[in-house]
């Protein structure tokens, strides 16, 4: 695998972040903003059988997905990209709260109700994406010239 990092991506990955993941559809690009969860070197997506970025990942199983970390009044703007292969992997209920809890918290009883019954109850599938080179820029930069932002 190729790897070309500017700074740590699990720093980055381990964020409430959205990734925009790319597809293929018959030669047209497609772009899905979804959650992920970056575990074990691999970038985990949670989807149901009828997603239309599922059906592509099942057609064509070459992706990319881009992370962009960014906060203007920081002055931060790191960028992560991950091009892979996606497979179907099961759906392990333990991997799934990891990925609902990175982004709704640890206390479930904080959860809302209507999401859980409407969006993460449907989830029956796993894509896991084994990426085949990684880009970490740094390009914070832009706020305070060459002295990077913390």
């Amino acid at each position: 695998m190729f790897a070309q990092k500017d700074f740590e991506i699990d720093d980055v990955l381990c964020k409430p972040l959205m990734a925009h993941l790319s597809t293929v559809e018959q030669g047209v690009p497609r772009d899905s903003p979804v959650w992920f969860l970056w575990e074990d070197s691999y970038l985990w997506i949670f989807g149901t059988s009828g997603d239309s970025f599922v059906k592509r990942l099942l057609a064509e199983p070459q992706c990319a997905a881009g992370v962009v970390e960014y906060n203007l009044e920081k002055g931060i703007l790191k960028h992560v990209g991950i091009r892979g292969t996606a497979v179907l992997a099961d759906c392990d209920k333990e991997r799934l709260m990891r990925f609902v809890s990175k982004y709704l918290g640890n206390d479930k009883q904080n959860w809302n109700a209507w999401f859980v019954a409407n969006v993460v109850d449907p989830l029956d599938v796993v894509i896991k994406i084994t990426p085949q080179s990684i880009v970490a820029k740094n390009v914070s930069f832009f706020k305070t010239g060459p002295d990077l932002a913390s």
